[in-house]
């Protein structure tokens, strides 16, 4: 199977190791990965600050990229929902570029998604000997819909001690251009994600979307250092739990 895959501009950028994990996994479960040179950011991020015009050429530069895909795996969420219904919103007065949008919309699947629904795996042969817990960000959930697929995965990596995180539902405070124009408001929620997390006992804590999980590594490097919490916990991408063996 030909999948196309959507990096995201923080993974590309500052997290490299995440992509290549997602990439492994999916080549692991029999995929032949396609990785288009020309992608760059979605255009959420200016769609989302109110720069609808702005966001249109990355909007159309994605679209060219991804538009003769059988499928397209986002290691986003957000990107993931951008793309399959924001896009429509804003090319909804350029009927040609509507028409491709549409037809994009419904090949793009965010990564654990398309792992269970699609490829019809829950197990992928991981094993990973620590204490878990998951943060399930609001784009993945909310937005798409996607609350099970994560958790049929986690449960199936072997020797992984699962902890349920308190209040998970609630937003982890990054938001995208929210932490920046709303700093106080965003730390406050961060934070307490962050001391949600550390009260799981857990000693990792993993999630779908890069963004949130690099906000709540930043909060959780902070409050170690303050002595808010005992330990030092890594974050990880549910991708890179997903590669190990």
């Amino acid at each position: 199977m030909k999948v196309h895959f959507f990096t995201q501009c923080l993974i590309d950028m500052f997290y490299p190791h995440v992509g290549m994990a997602g990439v492994q996994v999916l080549e692991h479960l029999g995929c032949d990965v396609v990785v288009p040179k020309k992608q760059v950011c979605c255009g959420q991020m200016f769609s989302n600050s109110g720069y609808a015009a702005t966001a249109k050429d990355a909007m159309k530069n994605t679209i060219e990229c991804f538009e003769d895909a059988d499928y397209v795996v986002s290691m986003s969420g957000s990107c993931a929902f951008a793309m399959k219904d924001e896009y429509k919103d804003i090319l909804k007065d350029e009927p040609a570029w509507l028409a491709r949008a549409n037809n994009l919309s419904a090949k793009i699947y965010e990564f654990t998604e398309f792992i269970v629904d699609v490829l019809g795996v829950t197990d992928v042969g991981a094993t990973f000997n620590d204490s878990v817990t998951y943060h399930t960000s609001c784009h993945v959930t909310r937005l798409l819909g996607i609350k099970e697929q994560p958790f049929k995965l986690l449960t199936n990596i072997r020797g992984l001690d699962y902890r349920k995180l308190d209040r998970m539902d609630r937003c982890c405070g990054f938001g995208g251009t929210f932490s920046i124009k709303n700093p106080d408001i965003s730390a406050a929620m961060t934070k307490e994600k962050a001391l949600n997390i550390a009260a799981t006992g857990a000693n990792v804590v993993a999630g779908a979307d890069q963004a949130c999980l690099m906000s709540i590594e930043g909060m959780l490097d902070r409050l170690y250092k303050t002595g808010e919490i005992d330990r030092r916990i890594k974050v990880m991408h549910i991708a890179e739990l997903l590669n190990c063996r």
